[in-house]
């Protein structure tokens, strides 16, 4: 039968267009993924199916990533770089530097000078009479924190470590008592563990009788690890017993001194000071006579009191520190004890000290570099002598130097008390570190 050309085009045209729907409907709207490499996942026998041996038909995975291969790739390289980074800070943080907490409680007024002049820490509030005051800083692998003040008392101070320094003043019977109560205080923190290790900054007696602090040292079955001792101890081994400097009069308010342009350039007006208490039958007395007898009185600054007071006012503080400042020398007599604290004022203000080179009765160690031989073996710039019939020579030589020479001269001296200040200040952190430390 002939088929008309009509039906036949029309024919032609609806199957071209339900193709082309078809094919679009695949293309747009079908949920089945053409793969390019099609895989079959063959099932073994479970739940849902038998075993192909069994007979039954394999099939297909539900679906398949064509970009599976590159994603678990990328995971992979991912996880392989997360865990170099993590080995990186693990490494990081085992070279970082180890750092150690150590506690200091100032019971005595040497503390301050341990502080604020050798460690140069901070104290907050910087009221000096305040009850309580503390501070903290950072010398060498240690963390110090410090605590000072008449509020600072046994039971009330916050412990968050278990090193601790107490600084005491064992100088006079008074004290001695009221430092061993510390000390027991501190026992018992040893014996509940609280604190594992002990170190004791001690201003000794100016006759180094010192024997009421021997039982409480490791070496003899005691706790006290380290102790840090004012005065030329017969007992300083510099292995757990270290001499210490006395340092400056912190309980008279002496301050930390910032040396200036004008304290080393300026005209000083006089050759000499000696201000402080004249003891009967002394070598102070013939001091002031021999200033006397030799006209030198104009050329220095003294003033002169019979009795020694414990606390200056205001008005001799003031006096004290600009003669200090205004003299090229600090005469400084022997007291109960050839190291005072003048020797380190004196410094502060770049004044050099004229020392008397004698020792004082008492225990204290009598070897050829004593008295005073940890400043001397720091190479202190002081003048030394032996009798104060010396002085006049001493200054005449003063009156031919020049200007230049003695500017020079201070500089030189005040250099050398910071450099002093700076050994101290390592010596003290290095020793607490080995001992405390040197299985950490």
């Amino acid at each position: 039968m002939k088929i008309p050309k009509r039906k036949l085009f029309l024919f032609i045209i609806f199957a071209y267009v339900a193709f082309s729907l078809y094919a679009a409907y695949n293309v747009f709207f079908s949920t089945k993924v053409i793969s390019r490499v099609h895989r079959v996942v063959k099932k073994e026998a479970g739940p849902l199916g038998r075993a192909r041996d069994g007979g039954a038909a394999p099939f297909l995975a539900d679906e398949w990533n064509p970009w599976e291969d590159e994603q678990v790739e990328y995971n992979s390289d991912l996880n392989k770089k997360r865990e170099a980074f993590k080995q990186h800070m693990v490494r990081i943080e085992k070279n970082k530097p180890k750092r150690f907490k150590v506690q200091i409680w100032g019971k005595a007024a040497i503390g301050l000078y341990l502080w604020e002049h050798i460690l140069e820490g901070p104290l907050n509030p910087t009221d000096k009479v305040a009850q309580w005051r503390e501070g903290e800083l950072q010398s060498g692998k240690i963390d110090f924190s410090f605590y000072t003040g008449p509020a600072v008392v046994q039971g009330h101070v916050p412990m968050d470590m278990n090193s601790l320094v107490v600084v005491l003043n064992g100088r006079e019977q008074q004290k001695v008592a009221y430092s061993t109560r510390w000390l027991e205080h501190v026992q018992t923190l040893v014996h509940s563990h609280t604190v594992s290790h002990v170190a004791v900054v001690l201003l000794g007696n100016e006759h180094c009788n010192n024997e009421w602090i021997g039982p409480y040292l490791k070496r003899n079955g005691g706790f006290v690890d380290l102790l840090f001792i004012v005065y030329d101890s017969p007992w300083v081994n510099d292995r757990d017993v270290f001499q210490w400097p006395l340092g400056v009069s912190t309980y008279r308010q002496f301050s930390m001194v910032r040396p200036s342009t004008e304290m080393i350039t300026s005209n000083r007006p006089y050759l000499c000071n000696f201000l402080g208490t004249v003891y009967k039958n002394s070598s102070r007395e013939t001091l002031m006579q021999i200033l006397k007898q030799s006209g030198l009185e104009k050329d220095c600054i003294t003033f002169a009191r019979e009795k020694w007071l414990p606390q200056e006012t205001a008005e001799s503080q003031k006096r004290y520190q600009t003669a200090l400042v205004q003299s090229e020398l600090t005469l400084c007599p022997v007291g109960i004890n050839t190291e005072c604290y003048r020797i380190y004022e004196a410094c502060s203000y770049g004044s050099v000290p004229v020392v008397e080179d004698a020792l004082t009765p008492g225990t204290c160690a009598a070897g050829p570099s004593s008295p005073l031989r940890l400043l001397k073996a720091a190479g202190a710039p002081f003048i030394f002598i032996s009798d104060w019939r010396e002085l006049p020579v001493i200054l005449e030589r003063e009156r031919g130097m020049s200007q230049e020479q003695r500017v020079d001269r201070r500089r030189r001296l005040l250099e050398w008390y910071a450099t002093f200040r700076q050994q101290m200040k390592e010596r003290f952190t290095e020793v607490i570190e080995e001992n405390f430390f040197k299985s950490g």
